[in-house]
């Protein structure tokens, strides 16, 4: 049997999996391989190198905005002028990558790793295997026009790379098709039950782009034509914290922690394998 986990994307509720992570240790659930998706190809790169999920827990808790998403105004007017093609430099999140991935190129990962990212000028979904890591896992969150596209080259060939989400959030597929015959998913679901809709234009994008992959998670996920167990742990809710919000890392990593605790006691009940999105009155 080849299990594998599935990280998606979720900026900020990232630290929704490390959780959930957490968990599936505690339980001695073990990867034999790890497919991420943006903020899900972090957290996959520092677990496919062999460290531990409560280790990241610490590393998540000392995250900062300013370390991933640093404000500048003269940037951000660029781009509001049509004169830049992003908001944020990927500067401060090569950096962040620099000092905690846990290995310079992906082929030397303990645990095979897949980082997906889509061809910014196809829309094609690549799949990165080897090469540096630094390189790959940005190209993966690197989130259309919040962050500039990725150079990176894949096979030879240099490529313009965004973030995974685009075309494949949740790479249950990708997973399967590089031989993935049981399926953990470690979803960071969505700012769900908000009160008021985020405040600044990045948070508001992040929060769009949640909204929008997470109804198309749901519609696929009840259409089950995988053929291999899929396990997916759900993510708490309500969540009332923005994607860009990073001060809540620590109640977000323990609250997922209990209730994938609580799930995994209860067998895995088939009726929360969906995560609900609430429709309209």
């Amino acid at each position: 049997m080849t299990t594998a986990f599935v990280l998606s994307g979720g900026a900020s509720l990232g630290s929704i999996q490390v959780g959930m992570a957490m968990a599936l240790a505690d339980r001695g659930i073990v990867p034999d391989l790890i497919v991420g998706t943006s903020v899900g190809a972090i957290n996959g790169a520092w677990l496919a190198g062999g460290r531990s999920a409560a280790g990241l827990a610490e590393v998540w808790r000392t995250l900062r905005r300013d370390d991933l998403f640093p404000t500048k105004p003269l940037l951000g007017l660029r781009a509001f002028l049509g004169k830049s093609s992003h908001f944020v430099p990927d500067t401060h999140l090569r950096a962040t990558l620099e000092v905690h991935l846990p290995f310079g190129r992906i082929e030397d990962a303990t645990i095979p790793f897949i980082a997906v990212t889509a061809d910014a000028l196809s829309g094609e979904e690549v799949l990165i295997t080897e090469g540096n890591a630094v390189d790959a896992v940005a190209a993966s969150a690197s989130l259309p026009a919040i962050f500039p596209p990725a150079r990176v080259v894949v096979s030879g060939r240099e490529r313009l790379l965004v973030d995974g989400a685009v075309i494949n959030n949740t790479p249950i597929t990708t997973a399967i098709e590089a031989g993935a015959t049981e399926v953990w998913v470690l979803s960071t679901g969505y700012s769900c039950d908000l009160v008021a809709p985020p405040r600044t234009a990045i948070a508001a994008a992040l929060h769009a782009v949640s909204l929008m992959v997470q109804r198309r998670f749901v519609l696929e996920l009840e259409a089950n034509t995988y053929g291999v167990p899929i396990h997916l742990i759900p993510p708490p809710c309500p969540v009332m914290v923005s994607p860009i919000d990073f001060s809540h890392s620590g109640e977000l990593i323990e609250s997922a922690a209990s209730s994938a605790h609580a799930w995994l006691d209860a067998g895995e009940p088939t009726a929360q394998m969906v995560p609900q999105v609430r429709k309209p009155d």
